[in-house]
């Protein structure tokens, strides 16, 4: 499988099952250190899995776990949606 990347948006605007590549954080408030420290880092792939109910938070896959983030937190986080295409090898 290849990946494909796509434009430059926020975490928040990915739907679930999309894949996007983090490309940085632009906070105002100072939350940078802690979204970082949660292993959300320039080049890390990061898969929307779903939205709660009501619509926040919101679950992404990160370094093989599963982590919850408020819709407001995931507006600072950069990313590049790629799409994955088969390439026809095993």
């Amino acid at each position: 499988m290849s990946l494909t990347k796509g434009q430059e948006m926020t975490l928040e605007q990915l739907r679930p099952g999309e894949t996007a590549i983090i490309n940085g954080i632009s906070t105002n408030g100072g939350d940078e250190g802690d979204l970082m420290e949660m292993g959300l880092t320039s080049g890390t792939e990061v898969r929307l899995i779903k939205y709660a109910p009501l619509g926040d938070p919101m679950e992404i896959k990160v370094r093989g776990y599963y982590l919850s983030l408020r819709r407001s937190e995931a507006k600072a986080i950069l990313v590049e949606r790629v799409k994955r295409e088969a390439t026809g090898k095993p």
